[in-house]
């Protein structure tokens, strides 16, 4: 029993033998798009909607969400600063998502529209730059790991709740009356500054993951997520977002401020040496060196071509102008006319008239022969060339045979 060749025996050498060399690199790239398929939509699924209290996702907070409204919370989510700025009013809690993404202009309107108001702002995982804006004189300390973990303090909020799963940053801070909850070593993932003046205090959280869909019925996460953003009955959701007009910085950096000082001294040195070894193989260059060409075309040939080229373009101007120009460039020697005044009428023509006296067969009018204006086809072209190559034999015998003594002719 045969079996049946495959497809590719069929095909042209050539081709087959293009696909044997390229099947391997195709595979290869057929397999990297899937993989970046398959990677962009498992990150996509857990990516979407992280924080956010309308996702379902796993790092979603639809739950929690959820479980503040069952508790009668309203729950505002805002994407701007200047919308965050506005909902944050008297009496109500402000949870920012990402600090982190603000930058100082954001970072001081928030906190100056809500100063002076009643409530409480939330902060989750909070960098330097906002804690020197929120919370001044607490600092980041050493990273914490992610474990359930004991409150360890007497906020009430706390106590209530048990163990919750925190951890991510911890913090150290000299403030009078602030609770340090859920240590890691000595310092808290969890720290309430007091109230200020206003009645609005702060709390700093070093891990969000607590608030995550995944984590919220784990331990005491849900009681305590809802004790610390349910304390006053609207809740404004701050999801900060690139897209946020607010978010374009007029002190912005360009790509040339990145580089730092020493690369532009190593450029510079590289360019000084690359301008010296220039100069020095510049010195090794030689006078040129004439080669042999690999065909030699004779010169009948190239004539003969250019002819053509006219012929094609009818451009009978430039061709007159070529044999008229050439015709006074052989006869002014012969005639005693030097170079320089070859195309000149009036040295010209009068000493060709010279020449030509009792010649025959020579049209009288040489002004027109030589200096006329181009043929109107070309049977006048021909006859134009007839013309001077009678005109060059009327005069190339008389000097062949021109008397000795007149040695400057």
């Amino acid at each position: 029993m045969t079996t049946a060749a495959p497809d590719t025996a069929a095909l042209p050498p050539t081709v087959r033998s293009l696909w044997t060399r390229s099947r391997g690199p195709l595979l290869a790239l057929l397999l990297l798009v899937i993989s970046g398929m398959v990677i962009a939509a498992l990150q996509s699924g857990e990516q979407h909607g992280r924080l956010d209290p309308r996702s379902a996702d796993r790092t979603g907070s639809r739950a929690l969400a959820q479980l503040l409204a069952s508790h009668g919370v309203s729950t505002q989510v805002v994407t701007t600063s200047e919308e965050a700025a506005a909902a944050a009013g008297p009496g109500t809690t402000l949870l920012v998502t990402r600090p982190d993404m603000l930058t100082q202009d954001q970072l001081t309107g928030l906190h100056t529209a809500t100063a002076h108001t009643p409530g409480r702002t939330v902060l989750l995982s909070p960098d330097s730059s906002s804690l020197e804006t929120f919370a001044p004189g607490v600092r980041t300390d050493s990273p914490a790991g992610l474990s359930a973990r004991r409150p360890a303090c007497s906020l009430p909020e706390a106590r209530r709740a048990g163990n919750a799963f925190l951890g991510g940053r911890s913090y150290t801070t000299s403030v009078q009356g602030a609770d340090r909850c859920y240590l890691s070593g000595d310092q808290p993932t969890l720290l309430r500054l007091p109230a200020s003046r206003t009645g609005r205090d702060t709390v700093l959280l070093g891990s969000p993951d607590f608030l995550y869909n995944h984590r919220l019925a784990e331990h005491g996460n849900a009681s305590l997520a809802l004790q610390l953003l349910g304390t006053h009955k609207h809740l404004v959701w701050y999801l900060p977002s690139m897209s946020d007009p607010s978010a374009a910085q007029d002190n912005e950096r360009g790509f040339l401020d990145l580089i730092p000082s020493g690369w532009y001294w190593a450029l510079l040195q590289l360019t000084f040496a690359a301008v010296l070894a220039a100069l020095w193989r510049a010195r090794r260059l030689g006078p040129l060196v004439s080669e042999r060409l690999p065909v030699t075309v004779p010169a009948a040939e190239t004539t003969e071509g250019h002819a053509r080229l006219y012929e094609q373009a009818n451009a009978r101007d430039r061709a007159s102008a070529v044999l008229r120009s050439a015709a006074r460039t052989r006869l002014a020697p012969l005639i005693g006319v030097a170079p320089t005044h070859a195309h000149t009428p009036d040295i010209l023509l009068p000493a060709i008239h010279a020449h030509l006296a009792s010649a025959p067969g020579v049209d009288a009018d040489l002004h027109h022969l030589l200096f006329g204006a181009a043929p109107a086809d070309d049977k006048a072209l021909v006859h134009l060339a007839d013309q001077l190559d009678t005109l060059e034999s009327s005069i190339v015998p008389q000097e062949r045979h021109a008397p000795r003594e007149h040695p400057d002719r």
